[in-house]
């Protein structure tokens, strides 16, 4: 499948790149890289990019200059343009999270390598590097977790390195379920099953903790499924949102059981533990 490319440069950038990133991801866009000037968005070739545009705060509240620049990636070139773009990421002293043809040698924390394809998760993006941090400050790791939205799989490998002993990692993209088998092997972690599909995915066992980095929409619509599926006085680490959603959010899980514990912020995005409280 062949890839859109689409790089909007922004004037001023902050924080109408990370408005972006949020609206596009809604539109179907998959994956996204911050620029220098702004940020560019990966989907699939067929969308319509000029009328998903038009939707977005570009043409509806924007008051700065922008500049939108377009190509189309052949599929197999796709790794290529990954690994051209692709920076180490350092989540503090905890973890890097690393390419394949990244030295090793003095990366801190634990070593994650990733080969990520056409997936979202690389740790570039301020939802993910939270969700990382947020696990390792837990104070226990659970059992039995449950990564909805796996992405690259990288929050799944952290778990499993942090000692989880199940982990069920399920994406609604073909290609980010295979991309995170390929990158829990490649990081031999052999207790990650990962799923192609969405929240009937989920089997009716309790998890103890349960992982979501999406977008807020998608989250308010499966918190059921995540208050039905945490055990008692389980965790539930949410993230793909904004620091001015959070109040919106909480208030939202309370109303499932989900208490708030601690919060997390980088830039404008923000991550929330919660407990499971009958």
């Amino acid at each position: 499948m062949d890839t859109l490319e689409v790089q909007i440069t922004l004037n001023p950038k902050s924080p109408w790149n990370e408005v972006l990133v949020a609206e596009l991801a809604d539109l179907g866009f998959d994956s996204f890289v911050e620029t220098e000037n702004g940020v560019i968005a990966y989907g699939d070739a067929a969308l319509d990019h000029q009328a998903l545009l038009q939707q977005t705060s570009l043409h509806n509240g924007f008051d700065g200059n922008f500049k939108v620049e377009t190509k189309v990636i052949p599929h197999q070139n796709w790794n290529a343009q990954w690994e051209a773009d692709f920076q180490p990421v350092y989540v503090e002293k905890y973890a890097s999270i690393l390419a394949p043809f990244h030295d090793t040698a003095e990366a801190p924390g634990l070593i994650v390598i990733i080969q990520p394809k056409m997936s979202f998760g690389t740790g570039h993006h301020q939802t993910t590097w939270m969700m990382t941090k947020a696990l390792f400050e837990l104070e226990t790791i659970p059992a039995n977790v449950l990564d909805m939205g796996t992405g690259t799989g990288v929050l799944a490998i952290v778990a499993e390195k942090l000692g989880a002993n199940r982990i069920l990692a399920v994406d609604i993209e073909e290609w980010s379920a295979e991309n995170a088998a390929e990158n829990a092997a490649s990081n031999n972690c052999t207790k990650i099953e990962s799923v192609w599909g969405d929240v009937d995915k989920i089997p009716s066992e309790p998890f103890g903790l349960i992982l979501a980095n999406i977008n807020k929409n998608v989250l308010k619509a499966q918190m059921p499924v995540y208050s039905r599926n945490l055990e008692e006085n389980g965790t539930l680490l949410l993230s793909g949102f904004f620091e001015t959603d959070v109040k919106e959010m909480e208030k939202y899980c309370q109303e499932h059981h989900l208490v708030p514990v601690k919060r997390f912020q980088k830039d404008e995005w923000a991550a929330i533990q919660l407990r499971k409280s009958n």
